[in-house]
């Protein structure tokens, strides 16, 4: 007997579509508008996705007010109430007209720009494209409720929102400008990488680096003729330049040793050096960027009273918290905590249908740039939280199937490492019986392949026609 009930995916669908209900009511018209620069293609529509009225502006997403008006005007002369206006989060313009109608009270919503060419698809199978058609699809899927409620505007999550932004392109910045300076020095002086373990993470390694080819232009048998204690003396003044307070000696005479080596592409050193020095001056500038951006965000972070809350998590910094929470808002605007993995998108992907079972894997939807901030965030509560530590101790020490440290570091790299034990949790029937018999499934199929090729060899030597079989190919 089936015991029927509403499951708890069931009550959040159905509070998510109240919600929307009331921002697109039976009582109001429905004005579809596709952005543009220059042009502005606004259309009234009603439930049934018929067009009431439907203009053309020639103007700027600021001076769409007065289309706002027009649309109100033409819906009540229809006999509606009021209208929702739906739009597509396209650039920045969908902000100006999300505060064109809260200035005017008019409900506002967004269609996903990812569901707009599929409709499209399904509409008429000829892909056509022009703004007349999207702004109708537009106004139609705000009719059938897909769509979602936008951030509301909140001055200092839109201030953190910016930092983050801020913040992703000074690390994209200064990665690049570290990956420039490994290129030239592996091309014209591979030594210099090998005086240190990590020598971009070395304070010491890059203070050295510094002093050579900005005191003698990267000429390293002039360095050389300095001799080591002056060259010593030299690092340290740059060690304390730069806030430090004794340089690692170790890698000072590691690196003073490799000015003589040859290894390397002699006629290139000069320019590459003089390159060298120009992007270490790039990267220390971005490096202090960077740092003012973080505290920038670690002042909204406290402003907002979220500081003890979100570093009460083991291992998870306080500006990697900063960064998630730059990517997706204000939480509570989620109805759900599975709603905000799904905006992530590590929500598990299942594939169950009947007695089939597929593999799972995550949707890898929604914002990417949400996903490597919470891989970022977590990468070192992977030692400092108890749960991962254990974790990679056992990955590393176990007898059978024992990981390098590496591997056992990105072992979980699709995205956040809490959505290995959430893929676990949602993969019924996925343990190693299931996978054996996959397997021997798949033995079988391949079998029975051959066995047909075979038989068709054999046709073929003995003159007769071949038959071909749907299921080879």
């Amino acid at each position: 007997m089936t015991v029927v009930g509403v499951s708890r995916g069931d009550r959040n669908r159905n509070a998510r579509l109240d919600r929307l209900r009331a921002l697109v009511p039976v009582s109001n018209a429905i004005v579809g508008i596709d952005l543009a620069d220059r042009k502005q293609m606004v259309v009234v529509t009603d439930h049934d996705s018929k067009v009431l009225a439907r203009k053309t502006f020639r103007c700027r997403a600021w001076d769409l007010g007065a289309a706002l008006d027009w649309a109100a005007e033409r819906a009540r002369a229809k006999g509606w109430a009021a209208v929702t206006i739906s739009c597509e989060p396209t650039g920045h313009r969908w902000r100006v007209v999300g505060q064109l109608a809260a200035d005017r009270s008019m409900p506002f919503v967004c269609v996903q720009p990812m569901v707009t060419p599929w409709a499209r698809r399904a509409e008429d199978l000829t892909r056509d494209r022009t703004d007349e058609k999207d702004a109708v699809l537009i106004a139609r899927l705000t009719a059938q409720l897909r769509c979602y409620e936008p951030e509301p505007a909140d001055e200092t999550w839109a201030r953190l929102r910016h930092l983050g932004a801020r913040r992703e392109q000074l690390i994209t910045q200064t990665s690049s400008q570290v990956q420039q300076i490994r290129d030239l020095l592996e091309c014209v002086w591979p030594a210099a990488l090998e005086a240190a373990q990590q020598p971009f993470r070395s304070n010491t390694w890059l203070a050295a680096l510094t002093v050579i080819v900005d005191g003698d232009g990267g000429d390293l048998a002039r360095t050389r003729r300095l001799g080591a204690a002056r060259f010593e003396h030299a690092v340290r003044r740059q060690i304390v330049k730069r806030g430090r307070q004794k340089p690692c000696l170790r890698i000072v005479t590691k690196l003073f040793c490799a000015l003589t080596d040859p290894a390397g592409v002699r006629a290139h050193r000069a320019g590459a050096m003089e390159r060298v020095q120009l992007l270490l001056e790039d990267w220390i500038h971005a490096h202090r960027r960077l740092t003012d951006t973080e505290d920038r965000m670690l002042a909204v972070l406290e402003d907002l009273q979220l500081t003890r809350l979100v570093t009460s998590i083991t291992g998870v910094s306080a500006i990697g918290a900063a960064a998630i929470l730059a990517q997706t808002g204000d939480p509570r605007r989620f109805a759900t905590a599975r709603a905000l993995v799904k905006h992530a998108g590590l929500a598990p992907r299942e594939k169950l249908s009947g007695a089939s079972v597929g593999r799972t894997k995550l949707t890898g939807q929604g914002r990417p740039g949400l996903r490597l901030a919470a891989w970022r965030a977590v990468w070192g509560a992977q030692r400092a939280n108890p749960v991962y530590a254990a974790r990679y101790t056992h990955l590393t020490t176990r007898q059978e199937n024992k990981l390098k440290p590496t591997q056992a570091q990105t072992c979980d790299r699709r995205g956040d490492p809490a959505a290995l034990a959430r893929r676990d949790h949602h993969r019924p029937g996925m343990g190693p019986g299931h996978r054996d018999q996959r397997h021997q499934d798949s033995d079988i199929r391949t079998r029975r392949r051959l066995t047909q090729a075979k038989s068709r060899c054999i046709k073929l030597a003995a003159g007769a026609s071949p038959t071909r079989h749907p299921d080879t190919r």
